[in-house]
């Protein structure tokens, strides 16, 4: 606490005068974490710059609530992730403000960028402002490598990474020739954040995780088969499909496949005639397709596939994304991935041929019996059954 020389440490004696605005300008500084340190930075209130607490200072609930409105006045941009505390020091009250650093920087007070260097505080110039957009950029990895932190090693499944993964993606001799560890085998695969802090990434628990939706809620599929051609009609058939999204593609192709009734013909033909009712390999492009191209982020909704007596529908949650709108989609060469490295994750294990070429088999296959109902939020495939 009486250690003056630190560039995560600000200390005010009161709220007043111009204290409001500098203590907003520490915390804009603490969030763009200049130096880079990755830990939270602390404005104290109440406090003298040697570190003592002020005597019978007060912190009342006023003075909470206008700490706390340093983060919703929206003169810092974007918001900070702060804590507002009361605090004890040296048998004195004292206010804390806990800030951390942002993801996305840099951030702005009324316009200016604010950091530190050592135990001063200024206005970035160029070369700041670069190191900071240069690791907003570095933060802004997609959602599908974007690490799980609560997550350990023990929930991602080493055998099936060694024996199924790993020899679907790498060559054999060149496998047989790696001596790295199995944390840096993980790390270099995407699975975990880096062999050095081998944490789960949204793609590892994905891919090798044994309980997927136990971290990420949505990351499940529901097959439904009705007697009928709406969703008030009895249920022959239903299921929550878990497990990672290899299992979910494999169970819901196994369902597609039991219900897709084959039809055969003798008469005035040479040989039998076998027709499904559906295409399967179009039926097996659409699933894919939803579960890869799905989003994985803040959405409890698994990918549903609904089967009635008339048609199928593929609800996909997320909607278009990237160069991908409601008005070009399903457009021959318009694609783009919410999921990149989970779509070289399928194509590795086999689940993708060819990239943006699902809907374009589905659409041969099944000519006008195919439409999209392109939504914000949701994408439905529906397949219509052949007339009788």
């Amino acid at each position: 606490m009486v250690d003056t020389e630190s560039d995560r440490v600000e200390r005010k004696q009161s709220f007043k005068g111009d204290a409001p605005a500098k203590a907003r300008e520490a915390v804009c500084a603490f969030a763009n974490d200049l130096a880079g340190h990755g830990v939270p930075g602390v404005v104290f209130v109440g406090v003298h710059d040697n570190g003592t607490p002020m005597p019978d200072f007060e912190v009342s609930d006023e003075l909470l609530r206008q700490l706390a409105d340093i983060k919703t006045d929206g003169n810092i941009v974007p918001p900070p992730t702060l804590l507002v505390e009361k605090r004890q020091l040296q048998g004195n009250e004292v206010a804390v403000i806990t800030v951390w650093s942002c993801d996305t920087p840099p951030v702005r007070y009324k316009g200016r960028i604010h950091v530190r260097w050592g135990p001063r505080r200024g206005l970035a110039t160029a070369q700041d402002e670069r190191i900071l957009n240069e690791r907003r950029r570095h933060q802004d990895r997609p959602f599908d490598v974007q690490p799980m932190r609560d997550a350990e090693l023990t929930d991602l499944d080493r055998l099936r990474f060694e024996q199924e993964y790993l020899p679907a993606l790498v060559a054999r001799d060149v496998l047989e020739a790696n001596e790295r560890s199995y944390e840096q085998k993980l790390a270099a695969t995407k699975m975990v954040l880096s062999d050095k802090e081998p944490t789960p990434t949204v793609l590892g628990l994905l891919v090798i995780g044994k309980l997927p939706s136990d971290w990420l809620p949505g990351a499940y599929a529901q097959f439904l088969r009705l007697a009928g051609n709406d969703l008030t009609a009895s249920v022959l058939d239903e299921e929550p499909i878990h497990g990672t999204v290899a299992d979910q593609i494999r169970r819901l192709e196994e369902k597609l496949s039991a219900h897709n009734q084959r039809r055969v013909r003798f008469s005035d033909v040479d040989t039998e005639d076998r027709r499904e009712a559906y295409p399967l390999d179009a039926l097996r492009q659409l699933v894919r397709n939803a579960l890869m191209h799905r989003s994985y982020e803040a959405t409890n909704t698994p990918v549903r596939v609904y089967w009635f007596d008339d048609r199928i529908e593929i609800h996909n949650p997320g909607g278009p994304f990237g160069s991908v709108t409601p008005e070009n989609f399903g457009q021959p060469g318009i694609t783009d991935y919410r999921n990149p490295n989970l779509a070289e994750a399928l194509r590795a294990l086999g689940y993708v041929q060819r990239f943006g070429a699902g809907i374009a088999i589905a659409r041969k296959a099944l000519g006008q019996r195919l439409q999209f109902e392109v939504q914000a939020g949701v994408v439905a495939a529906i397949i219509q059954g052949k007339p009788s």
